[in-house]
């Protein structure tokens, strides 16, 4: 099983670029698992955005917006999973999915890299949402824990600087 790096932070944190370049400094055989679709303007241009940020390091891109465990990626590759919270959306909305199937597949997926980094929102609280949108919010929250409990290192994103919450920090990128 390989490694888990977890990197979390609020929306606009600096989690993603952080990620991108740590993701780039791990390997040769580097994997983008890019798992948001395209369904609405904006999503559509942060895809653009992430696209022009890992420009030149190197990544194999897959969409794949469920199911990332059967992802085609070399054996032992460097994997980044971008990202956890829209990996949930599209299981649960898209698929009528639950929880444990996207922490399974997530699993699934750390089994076959030597690095997996996996980034995903976290800060989030339920109150004040419609059911639907706070039960997603608390099983990404719950995801989160179980993804912390069991990642090698875990870094929170606060206004574009890591912070280590668990392991070390891994050198700058």
């Amino acid at each position: 099983m390989g490694k888990l790096i977890l990197i979390t932070g609020e929306n606009n944190s600096g989690k993603s670029r952080y990620a991108e370049r740590l993701t780039a400094s791990c390997g040769n055989h580097r994997f983008y698992i890019a798992t948001m679709l395209p369904a609405t303007e904006e999503n559509g241009e942060r895809i653009q955005k992430h696209r022009k940020q890992r420009e030149g390091l190197n990544f194999h891109t897959l969409e794949c917006p469920c199911e990332v465990g059967k992802a085609s990626i070399a054996e032992n590759a460097v994997v980044l999973l971008e990202d956890v919270s829209n990996l949930l959306a599209n299981v649960l909305f898209g698929r009528d999915g639950s929880g444990d199937e996207v922490l399974a597949d997530i699993y699934a997926l750390q089994k076959r890299c030597n690095t997996l980094v996996a980034v995903s929102i976290a800060g989030l609280s339920p109150e004040g949402f419609d059911d639907e949108t706070a039960d997603y919010i608390r099983t990404l929250n719950h995801i989160n824990r179980r993804l912390a409990d069991r990642a090698d290192i875990c870094i929170t994103m606060r206004n574009g600087v890591p912070m280590a919450e668990k392991g070390d920090l891994p050198d700058a990128p």
